[in-house]
């Protein structure tokens, strides 16, 4: 981490470095071309401002043929204003094309930097229009058929009780019957050996399975 962080400030430090030798570079163009006080140190300002203008155009992948068009227009007058610095070109004595070029640089840069700020914004509101999907509206439902009123089912009947001594004694005469036949007591025979009303000898029954 420690290695990165130094690499990323060299990097930054040399960036800065540039930034401001082109920027002395600018003023100093149009200072010679008849751009004196606050407008010569406008100048640097407004290049700097259309280069990044440009670049986030082209960093947002949008429009990338007006970004390079712009990206391009600047570096330009950033790199002729180094040239023209170096001693190529006489600052005491600039020719009238070089002032005429200084002169209409702001509209320039003007045009540029509108451009690049709002074009973006102006077409976004119609991309999402045309991309927006329209709403498709719910259809209605069929009308269901009406079904008759559904007839209330018979409670079932109540089970009779038992007495837990009775049913002691059934499963007693049942044992005692499967052992003597070998099948299962049946209904009407444990009634008759227990004397008891049918319903209670089926409720026997039930407990005996």
């Amino acid at each position: 981490m420690r290695a990165l962080s130094v690499r990323i400030d060299a990097v930054l430090v040399q960036a800065l470095i540039a930034a401001a030798l082109s920027f002395a570079h600018l003023h100093d163009l149009a200072l010679a071309a008849g751009q004196d006080g606050w407008k010569a140190w406008a100048y640097p300002v407004s290049v700097d401002l259309l280069l990044v203008a440009a670049w986030r155009r082209l960093r947002s992948g949008e429009a990338k043929a007006a970004g390079w068009c712009w990206f391009l227009v600047a570096l330009t007058a950033s790199l002729g204003a180094n040239v023209a610095t170096s001693g190529l070109l006489d600052l005491d004595d600039v020719p009238d094309w070089l002032r005429i070029l200084v002169a209409g640089w702001p509209a320039i840069a003007f045009l540029g930097g509108t451009l690049l700020a709002h074009g973006a914004t102006a077409d976004a509101p119609t991309r999402e229009r045309e991309s927006a999907p329209e709403p498709i509206a719910p259809e209605a439902p069929d009308s269901a058929p009406e079904l008759p009123a559904a007839e209330p089912e018979p409670a079932p009947p109540s089970p009779t009780p038992v007495p837990p001594a009775l049913v002691t004694l059934a499963r007693k005469v049942a044992d005692e019957h499967r052992a003597r036949t070998g099948t299962p007591i049946d209904t009407s025979t444990l009634r008759a050996r227990l004397g008891v009303p049918l319903p209670l000898a089926e409720a026997l029954s039930t407990h005996l399975t």
